[in-house]
Formats: structure tokens, C-alpha cells, sequence
């Protein structure tokens, strides 16, 4: 890799850190836990639905079955989240926003978009792993 690739790199990594540090401690002021903010985000944001399964959140949340099993009781009792057999397959926990849940996510959405719009611009992903046409990177 060249120079300009590792700077490019270090830039997005330094500027994800950034974005993930401002959420971290948005989460918090609004008196949640960041996973708790994930994961009623990943419930929210899951394609096609607005509910999402424990396995589904366990992969959208890089964690094991049991920590998001943890995680949603901990949701639960605070209201945010509710759990639902599956009307289709009874195997099937579906995991819905309560009301709380959706006012709390509906605020720090719009604080992240915010922030993620002044960042536009900064992220050089291109630069980073652009290829040419034998495979190789180039700037």
C-alpha cells in the first residue's frame, strides 16, 4: 500500500472513532446504554420491517444470542422494547419498539443525522480500496 493509503485509512478509522465516541455519549445523555440505542435502532432500521428477531439483532449487533437475549430484558424493563411470538412461526420472538422506545430513538436518530451530515465529505473509503484493472490498489 502506498502512504496516502495508510493516511486515508487512518483518517476513516480516526473519523468512525469520532462518530461512534459522539453516539456513545449521545446514548448516555438520553439516559440509555449505546447498546440499548443500537438496539432499538437495528429494530427501527431492519429492511422491510419495523421489528426484528433476537438472531437478527445478535448479527445486526455483532454479539452472542445470549448478551442481546441480556440486552432486550434490560429494554424491556425499561419499556422501550416489547417481545412477541411470531404470528407466522411460534418459534419466532419478534422484537417491537414500545412507544418510550420509539420517542427515545426518534431524538437521537435526528441528533446522528446531524452529525453525520457534518461529516459529509470526510470519509475517503475510495481512496482507500480503490482497485485498477489487474486487482491491484492505486490511488
Amino acid at each position: 500500500m502506498k502512504k496516502s493509503q495508510y493516511e486515508a485509512l487512518s483518517e476513516f478509522r480516526y473519523q468512525l472513532r469520532r462518530f461512534l465516541h459522539f453516539s456513545e455519549n449521545a446514548a448516555r445523555e438520553a439516559g440509555l446504554t449505546p447498546q440499548q440505542y443500537l438496539l432499538m435502532l437495528h429494530v427501527r432500521g431492519f429492511p422491510g420491517r419495523d421489528w426484528a428477531t433476537v438472531g437478527e439483532l445478535a448479527e445486526r449487533l455483532q454479539l452472542q444470542h445470549h448478551g442481546v437475549v441480556a440486552l432486550i430484558t434490560r429494554c424491556e424493563e425499561g419499556g422501550l422494547v416489547r417481545r412477541q411470538r411470531s404470528t407466522l412461526d411460534r418459534r419466532l420472538v419478534e422484537i417491537h419498539l414500545e412507544p418510550k422506545g420509539a420517542r427515545q430513538l426518534e431524538k437521537l436518530a435526528a441528533q446522528h443525522e446531524a452529525e453525520l451530515r457534518s461529516l459529509s465529505g470526510t470519509f475517503q473509503v475510495a481512496r482507500i480500496t480503490a482497485f485498477n484493472d489487474d486487482g491491484m490498489i492505486e490511488e
